[in-house]
């Protein structure tokens, strides 16, 4: 099919979103069956937005038919994801097509050798198999251990997401085990501690903390901003401890990032006092921080307050909070 043909079928299936149902299935039943990907994953994309469960028979077939000749019916996995998105929203609960999808690889030709294709669908897939109801708890653990240690990133993280769904002290025991270890990319380990707050909740804390003194710049600044996300109240001395030991810039700034995200009181009174008495570049980082709540009318008020008597500091409060100008301290 040439490329504008498919384009004008992709169109106007796009445009069934807004047909009658009546119309919409069968329209939608034929392009599953189409023999090109965009085409598939397109109508499955509608099927999944608009609860078509009448669909699930016609996506399950075209999921078989499409790891047939993979890298041939479906380059870049495009239709084989789709069409998992669209069952995982449709609430299918059945393991089988999700196992499946979580364990292909795709090895398809780029410049210079072969690139796995698949990467996205096995996370997609080892995500939604935490909603089957067909499959033992242990073996999504299996899983999990697997998603893991898997090579590619996107499928660590859904790996993460899925221990924090399935709860309990395995799952903790997991993510602990899993940031103890650590990780080529520093932002899963992010994600590694806030799973934790959701499993373990403020216990959480304690294994955290310590990673504030990590050797890499990345993984402190990891530590710091779960422990801001998590909004425990424990949190802000944490994180004040950390900032009077810290001296990198860079650090320090996330630090008051963190503080801010907290919502704590005691974090943003803090904040607010550097800005009115702190040396100036913690004074202006912490109004950088508070400009995370910008859109709080009383959290501008303090700091336009905190800030206005302090005269260098009205291009950064202006920068910081726009359409928000400074008031000068004569006025």
């Amino acid at each position: 099919m040439a490329t504008r043909r498919i384009e004008e079928v992709v169109e106007r299936i796009s445009n069934l979103r807004d047909a009658p149902s009546a119309e919409a299935i069968p329209a939608l039943a034929k392009a599953l069956a189409d023999r090109v990907n965009v085409v598939v994953a397109k109508a499955a994309e509608i099927a999944g937005e608009r609860q078509l469960r009448e669909l699930v028979s016609g996506l399950l077939t075209a999921f078989d038919r499409l790891f047939e000749r993979a890298a041939e019916r479906d380059p870049q996995c495009w239709g084989k994801v789709a069409l998992a998105r669209a069952l995982r929203d449709l609430e299918y609960r059945q393991a089988a097509p999700f196992l499946r999808g979580a364990r292909h690889v795709q090895l398809e030709a780029v410049w210079g050798g072969r690139e796995d294709t698949a990467q996205t669908l096995r996370g997609t897939c080892l995500l939604a198999l935490m909603a089957c109801t067909d499959i033992t708890r242990a073996e999504l653990f299996r899983c999990l251990v697997d998603g893991l240690t898997e090579k590619e990133s996107v499928v660590r993280t859904e790996a993460v997401r899925g221990l924090a769904e399935l709860d309990g002290d395995e799952a903790a025991l997991l993510l602990r085990m899993k940031a103890r270890v650590g990780d080529e990319e520093p932002r899963i380990l992010g994600q590694v501690f806030d799973a934790l707050w959701k499993v373990e909740g403020e216990r959480a804390i304690a294994f955290v903390a310590p990673f504030l003194e990590a050797p890499a710049d990345a993984v402190r600044e990891e530590a710091a901003l779960a422990l801001g996300a998590s909004r425990f109240a424990a949190a802000v001395g944490i994180l004040r401890d950390a900032l009077d030991r810290g001296r990198h810039p860079q650090f320090r700034e996330v630090l008051l990032r963190a503080l801010s995200l907290t919502r704590q009181p005691a974090a943003l009174d803090f904040l607010l006092g550097l800005v009115k008495t702190g040396r100036m570049a913690d004074a202006e980082a912490a109004l950088d921080a508070l400009a995370l709540h910008r859109e709080n009318q009383e959290i501008r008020r303090l700091a336009q307050e905190a800030a206005k008597g302090r005269e260098e500091l009205r291009q950064k409060f202006e920068r910081s909070f726009p359409n928000e100008p400074l008031v000068p301290a004569d006025r």
